[in-house]
């Protein structure tokens, strides 16, 4: 079973990714390229171009959240503590991110703080009134003994519309980190847009995961047997931990071909386990990507 496609990274550890492969295959189909994932901005497209900001800490007896800058479609709210982890809700103030927007959340969660960052619905993206792709940067950057956890709402790849979204984290050798990722290719009988996501982690300075899918057309065979079959939903989850077990076994969690296939396996060299999954609909996946997560809490006493 193969929900996602694993490539070698495009360039030195460090350097953000850019969109240039993506705008080839845009400009192949017909869509209008765009400005790179830098933010450099193209003049023949519009867009919001926005910046949200969050940064926690510990003021030695518990996590407080001392930036929270909201920006362009990211309208950022505190929610009730849940023990000693800060919650950080980002809602959405208005349509986003829509063909030639360049948005980007930075999160960061300095040492010893404890924070959870969520979403209060889903990510729609939309053709807008360009046919420009839009990009999406969520950087997280978690400090020593720190905590974070991404637990975002799906993401829905609409018809017409062109998202390059990246993820890009990097953490201290004792951070933890709880990750969740889920697409939705298309609403209910409605094709999909192309979609093109990238999860880069670096554990350490060290590169730990450098991983890319890529859905819609002009994507090749990506709705083909080897990849999603007839499933529209996709997502893993992601665990760092310095007591997970490292030598965890590869490990089937479901192989289904109408309820959907998910596998859990351990990253090399590292505390690391990742689930990755395809599903028919987004509760399903949701269902496994659960699944997964009971097998990991179990692999760290």
């Amino acid at each position: 079973m193969t929900g996602t496609t694993q490539l070698p990274a495009t360039g030195p550890p460090g350097r953000e990714p850019r969109a240039d492969a993506v705008d080839a295959h845009l400009a192949a189909s017909g869509h209008q390229a765009g400005a790179s994932v830098d933010g450099a901005r193209n003049p023949c497209t519009a867009g919001v171009h926005a910046t949200a900001r969050i940064r926690a800490g510990h003021n030695g007896r518990t996590t407080t959240v001392p930036l929270l800058h909201s920006d362009g479609p990211f309208h950022l709210r505190r929610l009730r503590p849940r023990g000693k982890r800060a919650r950080i809700t980002v809602l959405g103030a208005m349509s986003a991110p829509l063909g030639g927007d360049r948005l980007a959340l930075d999160v960061t969660a300095e040492s010893r703080a404890r924070l959870e960052v969520t979403t209060a619905a889903a990510t729609i993206a939309l053709r807008g009134p360009t046919t420009a792709p839009a990009t999406y940067d969520v950087r997280l950057t978690i400090g020593e003994d720190a905590s974070l956890n991404w637990l975002p709402q799906p993401l829905i790849s609409t018809r017409d519309s062109a998202l390059y979204q990246t993820c890009t984290v990097e953490l201290a050798p004792t951070a933890r980190l709880l990750l969740r990722e889920e697409q939705q290719l298309g609403r209910t009988t409605e094709p999909s847009g192309l979609l093109f996501t990238r999860l880069t982690v670096r554990r350490d300075g060290r590169p730990l995961l450098d991983q890319h899918t890529f859905y819609g057309d002009p994507a090749t065979a990506w709705d083909g047997p080897a990849v999603l079959g007839l499933h529209r939903a996709a997502g893993q989850l992601l665990a760092i931990h310095p007591r997970l077990n490292s030598d965890h076994p590869p490990l089937l969690l479901e192989d289904h071909p109408a309820e959907g296939h998910a596998v859990l396996v351990p990253l090399a060299n590292a505390p690391a386990l990742l689930v990755t999954a395809i599903a028919p609909t987004p509760a399903r996946l949701r269902q496994l990507l659960d699944t997964g997560l009971t097998h990991i809490r179990a692999a760290a006493p």
